[in-house]
């Protein structure tokens, strides 16, 4: 063996992993019209069965389809590690924000009816709890979900490496 030639186990592949020309070619269609659907659960479902869980769900669904597709490591790359604790930071947030908004304006944790009272776009149309629940399950439980769900499967993707316990 040449002295300038390095083994494999020596070598950093940054190739992107194939496993089906198929499997790619088909997410590559089937991806946007399942994030079209996620989002059609998230938007509707305050008013009919689905919401924002559902949706969600979907939603990191879509990513894992990618992921398996194209493989784990070039789909973490991608989509960054801030941009999924974002997701479920930011939902968290989100939800939070709703609620403690009614606590301010007097009432309990999310009692949707006070912004009714405070806001006067909600009070010409009545619509303040209906308005209340869709930015919780769009602002909120879709972002907190599909987070989750994403971030579960990076992590578990990444493996356990032994490490110290506590």
């Amino acid at each position: 063996m040449s002295a300038d030639r390095k083994l494999d186990s020596d070598e950093e592949y940054e190739t992107q992993y194939v496993e089906s020309q198929v499997i790619m070619s088909t997410v590559q269609v089937v991806a946007p019209f399942a994030l079209t659907y996620a989002l059609f659960m998230t938007f509707h479902g305050a008013s009919t069965p689905g919401g924002g869980f559902q949706g969600g769900a979907i939603m990191g669904s879509v990513v894992l389809m990618i992921a398996f597709a194209f493989g784990i490591e070039p789909t973490r790359r991608w989509l960054q590690n801030k941009v999924v604790v974002g997701l479920a930071a930011g939902g968290t947030a989100f939800f939070v924000l709703v609620g403690l908004g009614t606590i301010a304006l007097g009432g309990a944790f999310l009692e949707y009816e006070l912004y009714g009272e405070a806001l006067p776009i909600f009070a010409e149309s009545g619509d303040a709890i209906s308005w209340g629940m869709e930015a919780i399950e769009i602002g909120g439980i879709a972002l907190i979900v599909s987070g989750i769900i994403m971030g579960l499967f990076f992590a578990t993707a990444a493996g356990y490496d032994g490490g110290d316990r506590a």
